[in-house]
């Protein structure tokens, strides 16, 4: 119950910082075409930041079987969520199904996830974090970059990871975490006060995609609330119940934090993606701010059970 009551007074800060970055495009302070380049600085910049400052504490053996069993879970739970997507959709063939399997799949761990998970677990939910964070973005720019685009081209999904920056910061996290590697307080510090942006940024880019949203089309949009069925609720509720049923709490805080960050909502890159290769832009758009909302109910309902586990 502590958990589920910290996490819900987490996600009320996280939406307060989310209602400032809509009111800061309502009144003009900032404006939507601001929203990519403060996207490129969260991802390119920050998380790795935040990534590799994560790293930056006293090996343990315990911690590091943790880290190992997080990337296996990562790797399950996200299985898992793609394998019910194409199951329940193998019979779906229109516009918004790419979409539509895309957004199921692939939540929005760095943007809602990461904030979450430091507020509640701190540095070392963060390590896992980084752990489920790299096993998603390979599968984004793997499985993810052809379901969306139509191809797959290796070269294409190749020099996508290449220009990945938080794959590189966990290899880096990683080398300062195995062989402790000391880190001069003169870089420690930049590394630690970039990383600390994280949360109100990603709030803030939020916030912008809310506005940016026609609220009153999105919650009249059937489609929009299936997909959000499936992303917050079912997807979930399958993951909650693998791993209670393979006996997988025993990891502890890795399991909690894995599970979290699945139960976020969609990916925000969803939208980049629609932009991208063509498909429904207000459905894509829909289905990440509909889920964003929901996670204000849903994500502390995902720690109350977490809790009960």
């Amino acid at each position: 119950m502590e958990l589920a009551l910290i996490c819900a007074q987490q996600v009320i800060v996280l939406f307060l910082l989310i209602g400032v970055g809509t009111l800061a495009v309502k009144t003009g302070v900032l404006k939507l075409e601001h929203k990519q380049p403060l996207s490129n600085l969260l991802v390119n910049i920050v998380v790795p930041a935040m990534i590799v400052n994560s790293y930056q504490m006293e090996f343990s053996l315990e911690i590091l079987r943790n880290l190992l069993a997080a990337f296996g879970l990562s790797i399950l739970t996200i299985a898992l969520g793609t394998v019910l997507t194409l199951a329940l959709t193998a019979r779906r063939k229109n516009s918004r199904t790419a979409i539509f399997r895309f957004a199921s799949i692939f939540s929005n761990a760095a943007y809602m996830g990461f904030p979450l998970i430091s507020a509640l677990f701190g540095s070392e939910g963060l390590l896992y974090a980084s752990a489920y964070v790299t096993v998603f973005n390979v599968l984004l720019w793997t499985l993810g970059y052809s379901m969306v685009s139509g191809s797959s081209d290796p070269k294409a999904v190749v020099k996508s990871l290449a220009h990945t920056p938080a794959i590189y910061a966990v290899l880096v996290g990683l080398a300062i975490y195995l062989l402790q590697i000391p880190i001069p307080a003169l870089l420690a510090q930049p590394i630690s006060l970039l990383g600390a942006m994280n949360t109100p940024l990603s709030m803030l880019i939020t916030g912008m995609l809310i506005a940016a949203g026609d609220l009153k089309s999105i919650v009249c949009s059937r489609p929009i609330w299936k997909l959000a069925a499936m992303r917050m609720l079912v997807i979930p509720a399958l993951c909650l119940g693998a791993f209670a049923l393979l006996g997988l709490f025993r990891f502890g805080m890795a399991a909690q934090v894995v599970l979290l960050l699945e139960c976020c909502p969609a990916a925000a890159i969803t939208s980049v993606f629609a932009v991208q290769f063509g498909h429904d832009e207000q459905f894509a758009a829909g289905c990440v701010v509909l889920t964003t909302l929901l996670s204000i109910l849903t994500l502390p309902l995902c720690a109350l059970v977490l809790t009960m586990a």
